[in-house]
């Protein structure tokens, strides 16, 4: 059947109308209170004329319909089912920020956590949270007052001795035998349930019941302790009663658009005060269209949203702004208003988001470099870290078929290399090609000798690797008592980042992403650094090998070799009279015999020569510079 005798039989009812392909992928959703009406309109001249409507009505082979009782249903499955198929022909929302939730997961032991997606695991999920640090902070609350923890440790296995968190009154203990009770733990998660679903008048009245329990008990510290936090908890609600009768909320739309580019910054105002700043960005807008374009975008941002605020200023009027109006209005159960400030301090505030948007389209399209700040709070959004990290330690472990194993370390610092604080390390434990057994080598010998020497931990721990050397880092620093300290790995090939703790939310950052290319910058330092290291290792210890075979050269005098010139090619290369200024005359005219006696082209040191150089160093896929870029054997590759 024709696609317009298709519409034809289209009801005059409200609902949701979907454009299929001849494979039956889907290329548009759309809603309309008549069906029939509305997608008999893309058939008009008009509307053939739009390269947009044009491309999508020749592709189209196919329009299904799903029927509704009235507009706002039809309003809230087209919402559903964009994100579902996310067809191209619809204008998709793409974040690079996502707010934070606070996790309490279902477990024996509930801990907390800070996430940034919601999974269907039967865990209970608050929020979003901004600015994105206040989820770290009610975190850091609940640990310090309801000492319900977030540490990995497997609750299952028998631990003889609590970590630190419990020591200095974060954490009740659950892993260890006695230290609690599962009465004691489940009063601590129902304390927390209340205080996240902001019942803080109910949790105010249970912490004073408990309180004057303790005391007829006379078990005054811990009736001491639950007056001080039902205290706050009072505060807590007052303030909360205080803001709410300031004023409403308001978020600010603006954009700055350069066809098929578009960057949108939308700023979140609380009681007059601006908290947080969300950026979008989009590609793809060959046609873009303001009224169509924030139509969509609301939808996507505000209709499953948990949060919606009293007041959104958007830069375009659109068609569907009324009903919209009317359905976020039901959902946040008092009056929502989408307006377009035309004058004064409203239009200002317009003004400046679509200043700050241009911002965004120029740091994102036009590759501006960003102050080291900016950097850092980039980087502890996009990586969900608790802080800013000023300062990231970066590992890569290096070898051929497990021999002569080597690592390095590479600093970033405050927005640049800092390459007075690399460090190179020689595996010594580790047998054969395990690198997750040298990486936890490395990483528990450098972070040993910082708590000896009471010194500070980097805001972030990079390794280079997937999920393998992410847990064997992890498991280090957690044999030496260090569990709260942030640590992530980049795989390569699918170049995804993996944190720890978060492993089932790989962060997927697209290739014009700043925070990417900064990680990659300083995982591809590590592997040069590590690279050379292992390459100079290997040279020195053939050298040392051959020079020991010559008559009449001892240990002191192949030491001066190495020390000047670092590998046998170089010696070959060098002049008789340089040699004798190094070795002496003698020395140098039997190491020029010896040399010339036993000079074979094809040699296993010339091979090994021949084989690393530095178009040839790098590991099958890594990443490697422009023009460099070239697969070798599994047999010669450097890891």
């Amino acid at each position: 059947m024709e696609l317009k005798d298709q519409v034809a039989q289209l009801p005059t009812r409200p609902g949701v109308y979907l454009y299929k392909d001849a494979e039956g992928s889907v290329l548009y959703v759309g809603k309309a209170k008549n069906l029939r009406s509305r997608v008999r309109n893309y058939f008009s001249e008009d509307k053939l004329a739009e390269a947009k409507t044009g491309s999508l009505i020749h592709e189209a082979r196919h329009v299904h319909f799903i029927q509704v009782d009235n507009n706002k249903e039809a309003l809230a499955l087209e919402n559903n089912l964009i994100k579902q198929y996310k067809p191209r022909f619809n204008v998709l929302l793409r974040d690079d920020k996502t707010y934070p939730y606070v996790k309490l997961t279902n477990e024996k032991y509930p801990r907390v956590y800070v996430t940034r997606r919601i999974l269907k695991d039967g865990a209970g999920y608050y929020g979003p949270f901004f600015p994105g640090n206040l989820a770290h902070r009610l975190v850091h609350f609940i640990h310090r007052h309801f000492k319900v923890p977030s540490c990995k440790i497997d609750f299952n296995r028998k631990h003889t001795h609590p970590c630190l968190e419990f020591h200095i009154h974060r954490c009740l203990g659950p892993c260890v035998t006695g230290l609690t009770t599962d009465d004691a733990y489940r009063a601590a998660v129902r304390d927390v349930k209340l205080f996240l679903e902001g019942r803080h008048r109910d949790l105010a009245d249970e912490l004073e019941r408990r309180m004057s329990t303790a005391s007829d008990q006379m078990r005054f510290e811990e009736a001491a302790s639950l007056r001080n936090l039902a205290a706050t908890v009072r505060e807590m609600e007052e303030k909360q009663k205080m803001a709410a009768a300031e004023g409403d909320n308001i978020d600010i739309f603006g954009y700055h658009a350069e066809p098929p580019l578009v960057a949108v910054n939308l700023f979140h105002l609380r009681n007059g005060t601006i908290v947080d700043r969300r950026e979008f960005f989009w590609e793809d807008q060959t046609e873009f269209d303001p009224p169509e374009f924030f139509e969509a975008l609301l939808k996507q941002v505000y209709l499953n949203s948990k949060f919606i605020p009293g007041r959104i200023h958007v830069p375009a009027d659109f068609e569907g702004r009324a009903e919209l109006e009317d359905f976020l209005s039901d959902a946040r159960g008092r009056k929502v208003e989408i307006v377009t400030p035309q004058r004064g301090s409203k239009k200002a505030l317009l003004s400046l988001v679509e200043t700050n948007a241009k911002h965004s389209f120029d740091q994102r399209f036009r590759v501006l470099k960003p102050s080291s700040k900016a950097i850092q709070e980039a980087l502890k959004d996009a990586l969900n870290l608790p802080e800013a990290p000023r300062r990231i330690e970066c590992f890569d472990i290096s070898h051929i078929q497990g021999t002569d194993k080597v690592a390095s370390m590479v600093v970033w610092e405050d927005g640049k290399i800092k390459k007075a604080d690399y460090r190179k390390f020689i595996i010594r434990t580790v047998a054969g090609n395990d690198d997750f057994a040298s990486m936890r080598e490395v990483i528990t010998r450098r972070y040993s000798k910082l708590q000896a020497e009471v010194r500070h931990f980097p805001g972030l721990v990079l390794v280079d690797g997937g999920l393998g050397q992410l847990h064997a880092a992890a498991a280090a620093l957690e044999e030496i008592g260090v569990t709260y300290q942030p640590v992530a790995s980049i795989a390569k090939r699918e170049e995804w980042i993996y944190v720890y703790g978060q492993e089932d939310e790989p962060i997927v950052l697209d290739k014009f992403s700043p925070i990417l290319h900064l990680v990659q910058i300083i995982r591809d330092e590590a592997h040069r650094f590590a690279v050379t290291f292992h390459r100079t290792r290997r040279n020195a210890k053939r050298l040392a090998s051959e020079l020991h075979d010559v008559p009449g050269i001892g240990q002191k005098t192949v030491e001066k070799l190495l020390r000047t010139f670092g590998s046998l090619e170089r010696v070959r290369q060098t002049a008789d009279e340089d040699l004798a200024k190094v070795i002496g005359k003698a020395a140098a005219s039997r190491l020029r015999t010896y040399l010339s006696v036993n000079a074979s082209p094809t040699s296993l040191v010339q091979i090994a020569e021949v084989v690393t150089t530095p178009s040839e160093c790098e590991p099958v896929g890594a990443v490697a510079s422009p023009g460099q870029q070239r697969r070798i054997s599994p047999s010669h590759s450097l890891k």
